[in-house]
């Protein structure tokens, strides 16, 4: 008996776990599509004014400073449970009433932080942006931040 592998043997372990691999791959594919679209997105939620939110977080380009669920940069704070940090569980028009303040007194001028640029938003804008980032908070996002603070 030769030692090591002969030329057939590595064929079939190549194919074999080339096989196996994409099976796996495949599997979780499939299941992290079936989470995402069944279980963790509220698309009873999804309403014209958050998507319209969505495409003035888009616009405004927030993303370049801001993380969402971990996605984006981290110039600024997460802001996927922005509306839990404003208190908008247990008072949703002060949180609304916050968030809004928050974003219209940009920049702030203090000095030795960094500075959120001011964005003149329509009402509606502000509405549907602020609509947008309750959807994200009412997002199953496996505990994300880990930090309360974003």
């Amino acid at each position: 008996m030769a030692d090591g592998l002969n030329k057939s043997a590595a064929r079939n372990i190549f194919y074999g776990g080339s096989l196996f691999f994409f099976l796996l791959f495949a599997a979780l594919t499939a299941h992290s599509h079936w989470y995402m679209v069944n279980v963790s997105t509220d698309k009873e939620g999804l309403t014209e004014s958050v998507v319209d939110g969505k495409h003035v977080w888009e616009r405004n380009m927030c993303i370049n400073c801001h993380s969402i669920m971990g996605e984006g940069a981290y110039f600024a704070p997460e802001l996927g449970n922005v509306w839990e940090r404003y208190g908008g569980h247990t008072s949703p028009d002060a949180a609304r009433a916050g968030l809004e303040a928050w974003i219209r007194a940009q920049p702030l001028g203090a000095e030795g932080r960094r500075q959120m640029p001011a964005y003149d938003l329509s009402d509606y804008d502000m509405q549907a942006l602020i609509d947008f980032l309750e959807w994200t908070d009412g997002i199953d996002d496996q505990d994300w931040p880990p930090h309360p603070a974003g």
